[in-house]
């Protein structure tokens, strides 16, 4: 459609997330794949009315040859966006996936505090989020293993990690590069499925077409997990709101998310009807629940 932009989409999802603040100066962690590209210039797009400081990191882990075209695909998407970049390497001992992870954070966080950061944002995304959680059940993980990534955390003292794109397919991520003209690496080692991630990767791209929504699925479940184990005032709305209906109608089996969507109502002090299944209507007024009406 003439003057529509699609893509927008994506920048408004983080806005209204909520997982970044407004006026929050934000590390860029920019591996130069499609995922953290997209993050790079979706966070430039909504830097303006959100407030934000942004800065571009490039860690450079040494492992393989090619790194250095991915770093200078990240310097070129900072100059391309006019974002201020840093390249910093890792000295790293260890080489296996634990020790670099642990390595790399460090390092931006190092990189954070150095620029005055406050939060490190990384392109996580949906299918990411997949993985996590069944790594962390082949596992054998508990609670806090199953809730998955967490879109804020802290990192250390002073600085919070967080994933806005935890809810988005890699394929949006992917057309939002596309639609933009940003250029981006693809790491060869996503091919080697002697790699746990890697391999449980393969079988997921196997079960998506069988499984439609699985991704969404998973990411749902981590996050009621997640919500849970950190006993999140969200958490008890959302109980709240289900036993609310139950008690009404009787109604036990709501979809997440018209759950949800009263939830987010209750949170921000808002005013709306919502019609959780055929028949059932809830009336919040003014961050409360104030009535539930069941018609046959």
């Amino acid at each position: 459609m003439r003057g529509s932009r699609p893509e927008r989409a994506l920048e408004e999802q983080i806005e209204r997330e909520g997982v970044l603040r407004h006026g929050e100066r934000v590390l860029v962690a920019c591996s130069g794949g499609a995922d953290s590209v997209a993050l790079a210039a979706a966070l430039h797009a909504v830097s303006s009315p959100m407030h934000l400081t942004l800065t571009l990191a490039y860690v450079h882990h040494g492992t393989r040859d090619s790194a250095w075209q991915d770093e200078c695909v990240a310097l070129r998407v900072a100059a391309a966006l006019g974002i201020d970049a840093r390249v910093v390497g890792l000295a790293a001992r260890e080489r296996d996936e634990a020790s670099l992870r642990e390595a790399r954070y460090g390092a931006l966080a190092d990189v954070a505090r150095a620029c005055g950061c406050t939060v490190v944002a990384t392109g996580h995304h949906a299918e990411d989020q997949s993985e996590t959680v069944l790594l962390a059940l082949f596992r054998g993980a508990g609670i806090e293993g199953l809730g998955g990534m967490r879109p804020r955390r802290s990192l250390v003292e002073g600085i919070d990690v967080v994933r806005p794109l935890l809810r988005v397919p890699a394929a949006i991520l992917l057309a939002y590069c596309h639609t933009h003209a940003l250029p981006y690496a693809v790491d060869p080692t996503n091919a080697d499925v002697s790699l746990r991630r890697n391999a449980v990767r393969e079988a997921l791209a196997i079960l998506r077409p069988r499984f439609p929504g699985l991704d969404a699925a998973i990411a749902r479940a981590a996050t009621v997990v997640g919500d849970e184990r950190e006993h999140a005032p969200r958490a008890d709305l959302r109980r709240g709101v289900r036993t609310a209906l139950a008690e009404a109608s009787g109604l036990a089996d709501v979809d997440f998310a018209h759950v949800e969507a009263v939830v987010r109502a209750l949170e921000r002090g808002n005013s709306g009807r919502f019609f959780m299944k055929s028949g059932v209507e809830l009336r919040v007024d003014r961050g409360e629940i104030a009535d539930i009406q069941h018609n046959e």
